[in-house]
């Protein structure tokens, strides 16, 4: 029995490169035909035209489905999406820009089919910007410090795994999805394989500085409590350096009363200090603005249209005698 690949891509922004994305995957594929395959793409809400694309792809071919998200949920909430839809033995994630070269999934498969779980595409040269480079340096050593990702794995938007990791993946309901420290929670059998990475032709990265402190916030508050660990630290460190130099203060009043206290000295410990607190207590609402959202059941996503394979297969089978 052939074993099936599920293709999932979030798309924004993409009317002008979808279309090339997915007929790169038909004409790859076709080249290994001991797959099938099929593909979802799912649409963030984007402003422009790429709904229209996905769907014209959706009536064009059989094996091709359309998800359009009601509002823009973020590149994860949209892979969410896809991985739920997906019912593939493997699940390629790539991006819908053709940065990621999908002529190259065939090192990917044969990563998965060599005993790994998961597999990440590794670029030698990266063609992205230097502020998104800058987001994927910071990224990677969030994921070391909070999430205990190995130093030599490389973690790209461009992966394949196995159905049980998937399947571990979307139990995850939660309003902040992060698909990194979902992966690492499912398992560590995860190997990078090179692969080219090409130059954006068309448009701009939708990743702007605020939606990478987002990311970034969704990944340590989600799936890590060392912040909070760190916080505690910090203030014991602080207070026993507090309580140290009051013993100090006094000692050296009482030695030479002539000198004195420091009151520019003073307030600036006070501020820096209270300026800690604040972090401190920014974070600790953080987790907890983040827990009351979840316990109201926010949704990842909201799908407001789904169109071609998949609901073609509804309605066939509800028109079934």
């Amino acid at each position: 029995m052939m074993s099936k690949i599920s293709f999932v891509i979030p798309c924004y922004r993409s009317e002008k490169t979808i279309e090339g994305v997915v007929a790169e995957i038909q004409d790859t594929m076709a080249s290994i035909p001991q797959y099938t395959y099929d593909i979802f793409l799912v649409n963030d809400c984007s402003p422009d035209g790429t709904y229209e694309v996905i769907r014209a792809l959706c009536a064009k071919y059989k094996n091709i489905t359309g998800i359009d998200l009601a509002k823009n949920f973020g590149q994860h909430a949209a892979l969410m999406a896809g991985l739920r839809r997906a019912d593939g033995d493997i699940v390629v994630c790539l991006d819908d820009d053709g940065q990621t070269p999908a002529n190259e999934v065939g090192k990917l498969l044969a990563g998965i089919e060599n005993g790994s779980d998961v597999v990440y595409a590794s670029y030698e040269n990266k063609q992205h910007s230097a502020f998104r480079n800058f987001g994927t340096w910071m990224n990677d050593i969030m994921t070391r410090m909070m999430l205990g990702k190995p130093k030599d794995l490389h973690l790209t938007s461009y992966f394949a795994a196995k159905r049980f990791v998937v399947e571990s993946m979307i139990q995850y309901e939660n309003s902040y999805p992060y698909i990194i420290g979902l992966v690492l929670r499912a398992t560590r059998n995860i190997t990078n394989v090179p692969v080219k990475h090409r130059s954006r032709e068309v448009g701009a990265s939708g990743y702007t500085m605020k939606k990478l402190l987002g990311l970034w916030f969704n990944g340590f508050t989600a799936f890590s409590i060392l912040p909070l660990r760190i916080a505690t630290v910090t203030g014991v460190a602080f207070a026993t350096t507090g309580f140290l130099y009051g013993i100090y203060t006094v000692v050296k009043k009482f030695v030479n009363p002539e000198v004195p206290l420091g009151f520019s000295s003073l307030m600036a410990a006070v501020v820096f200090i209270g300026g800690m607190l604040m972090i401190m207590l920014g974070l600790i609402g953080e987790y907890i603005g983040r827990i009351y959202i979840s316990i109201n059941n926010s949704p990842q996503y909201v799908v407001k249209e789904e169109i071609g394979n998949r609901e073609r297969e509804k309605t066939s089978l509800a028109h079934e005698p």
